[in-house]
């Protein structure tokens, strides 16, 4: 919230009526982005709520994405809901959500359908999210709209920074959690103004190539970079060709022609741009950490790691005892040895097992060598 101190209070009150009505428990927290108002006195709900109300204040005004990060970073719950402050999102829909999640998404937007904003707003966001949905090829309406729920683990995985606020879907997506849309009524603003301009619009689209380069090609730089070369590289060919041809029937020389330079200068930015590809796989391959599979695991039965012990009982004069030794002991040398060589010869093995069999090797039935 930014400047919105009109609208807190009441905004509380629509909130907890919506959500006491559904018999659940809740949280509401208020982030101040900077307000210059007295919305910080307002958002101090917290004394006559205690249990129900948050409040975070930013020093300045630091944009929504990093309002939305803080909250993320403090929110507890199962289910998280943002919402604007301006009381145009209508908290009774959230039992829309609610539903929605409780059909298996992780993430549900919304959408609103009947828009009660400016011409000058609403058709630059409809062309903006065209064209966000067919270069993401997640098909919603409204990656603009605010009020949006997610289930916890979505929030806490996903990284937002600078504008990425209305791109936690497609964030969200990269990772295998599933996106859903609702409908959801949209009011009239009553107080204040919009804190939005025409060049949010130009931040978005430079903002969706981000996302899509950072989703699509972090881990396989080449495949952007070489891309885009070979296709330069590829136009240049052509242009090359179509000159050489009229050169070898005679019409007349193609060196001092503006179309030969296009083409040279294409072949030579195709060169670069698929060795700047080249050069990123091998920085990727040699200096970048590994990847959290975590972030892709969404369920998983009981798991153990393999010990460090890989044998779990000991031999002592002869007969088997114990738990916890990492090798075989008895008193006879030879023996020992022999037993020793035995357990390297099957840690290597396992050792070069297929990578994607994972081996637990630990109490089982086997046979018992004694000297």
């Amino acid at each position: 919230m930014k400047d919105e101190e009109q609208t807190l209070v009441r905004l509380f009150d629509v909130c907890a009526a919506a959500i006491s009505a559904l018999n659940l428990n809740f949280e509401i927290f208020f982030i101040d982005d900077g307000s210059t108002d007295n919305s910080w006195e307002a958002a101090a709900l917290q004394k006559s709520h205690p249990d129900n109300v948050k409040a975070l204040r930013l020093r300045r005004n630091c944009g929504k994405a990093l309002a939305l990060s803080a909250g993320f970073k403090y929110v507890s719950g199962d289910v998280v809901f943002t919402m604007d402050a301006d009381l145009q999102d209508d908290p009774k829909e959230i039992g829309k959500f609610l539903d929605k999640i409780r059909e298996g998404y992780d993430c549900v937007s919304g959408w609103k359908v009947n828009r009660q904003d400016p011409k000058s707003k609403t058709i630059p966001s409809r062309v903006f999210n065209k064209v966000t949905a067919s270069l993401s090829g997640i098909q919603l309406h409204d990656f603009n709209c605010g009020f949006k729920a997610y289930r916890a683990e979505v929030v806490k995985k996903v990284d937002v920074y600078g504008e990425l606020h209305r791109y936690i879907p497609i964030l969200a997506n990269d990772y295998g959690y599933r996106i859903g849309e609702v409908e959801v009524e949209h009011h009239p603003r009553r107080y204040g103004t919009s804190k939005y301009s025409w060049e949010r619009y130009m931040r978005g689209l430079v903002d969706l190539f981000t996302v899509l380069a950072t989703t699509r090609y972090m881990k396989k730089p080449g495949h952007l970079y070489g891309g885009v070369g070979i296709l330069f590289g590829s136009l240049g060919a052509l242009i090359l060709t179509y000159l050489a041809i009229l050169w070898f029937l005679g019409l007349g020389p193609v060196g001092n022609r503006p179309l030969f330079m296009v083409g040279i200068l294409l072949v030579i930015l195709s060169i670069q741009l698929i060795s700047l590809g080249i050069l990123a796989e091998m920085v990727i391959r040699t200096s970048s950490p590994e990847e959290s599979v975590d972030k892709f695991i969404s369920e998983r039965t009981p798991l153990s790691l393999m010990s460090k012990s890989i044998i779990t009982e000991r031999v002592e004069n002869g007969v088997v005892v114990g738990t916890g030794s990492d090798k075989y002991q008895t008193k006879n040398p030879i023996a020992r040895y022999a037993l020793n060589q035995l357990l390297e010869t099957v840690v290597a093995f396992v050792g070069s097992a297929n990578p994607s069999t994972i081996l637990e090797v630990g109490r089982r039935q086997h046979h018992r060598a004694v000297a």
